[in-house]
């Protein structure tokens, strides 16, 4: 295959930029809103209440057990039908944003029930009621342990973006397909949108490490 060096440089700022202004923003606030969700959820799910055990149970059931691309079409062209339009960007949004919930739900839960009971019981013996405890000595333990799967989720969700294109929201990889269709040179694109792709998971690969490494020293062995 001959390589059109010219296109791939003409090209490589654009698609960049793609990415910095629409696949880092998107997966930023999905993440940030499904980081908040499933909190709810997994509190949820540790309240000791049937019905909301229950309702976040059945929550992580149909996020985890549908497809991200079917929850994405549901919510732009499926929502329509009955006479609710969301815009390609809130819709995207709202999808990765409850995708994320359902996932980092489980694994919250589980960072919390990682925390020995001798802490509730401590917080308990000095005064502090259940939601101060959690707040002030049992949440903060639990982040440490939650940051590796909950760094993997949101790398995961910065590659999953790329299917926010298929809604017209223009990101790293609509810009490609742009760039592709007006060339003709498919490969070429779609194999430099991948290079991008991987430099961007790389950096964030090398941020988790060092947010791993810095909360390591707080961490008692």
């Amino acid at each position: 295959m001959n390589v059109d060096w010219e296109l791939f440089w003409t090209s490589l700022w654009p698609i960049v930029q793609g990415g910095l202004t629409g696949t880092i923003p998107l997966s930023l606030a999905s993440f940030v809103l499904g980081l908040l969700l499933a909190l709810v959820v997994a509190l949820m799910r540790l309240s000791g209440n049937a019905v909301l055990t229950a309702l976040g149970r059945a929550y992580v059931s149909v996020i985890r057990g549908t497809p991200l691309l079917v929850q994405l079409f549901v919510i732009f062209y499926g929502l329509p039908s009955i006479g609710i339009v969301i815009p390609p960007w809130p819709s995207a949004i709202i999808a990765f944003s409850l995708n994320v919930g359902g996932y980092a739900a489980e694994i919250i839960r589980a960072a919390i029930l990682s925390v020995p009971k001798g802490q509730w019981e401590a917080g308990h013996t000095i005064g502090m009621s259940r939601g101060l405890t959690l707040r002030r000595v049992i949440l903060p333990q639990a982040a440490r342990v939650s940051v590796p799967p909950l760094s993997n989720t949101f790398i995961s969700l910065v590659k999953d973006t790329s299917l926010a294109s298929l809604i017209l929201v223009t990101e790293l990889f609509r810009k490609a397909q742009e760039i592709a269709a007006f060339s003709q040179e498919f490969m070429l694109l779609y194999l430099e949108a991948a290079l991008v792709y991987w430099v961007f998971c790389l950096v964030l690969s090398s941020g988790q490490t060092r947010l791993e490494r810095r909360l390591g020293r707080y961490v008692a062995h």
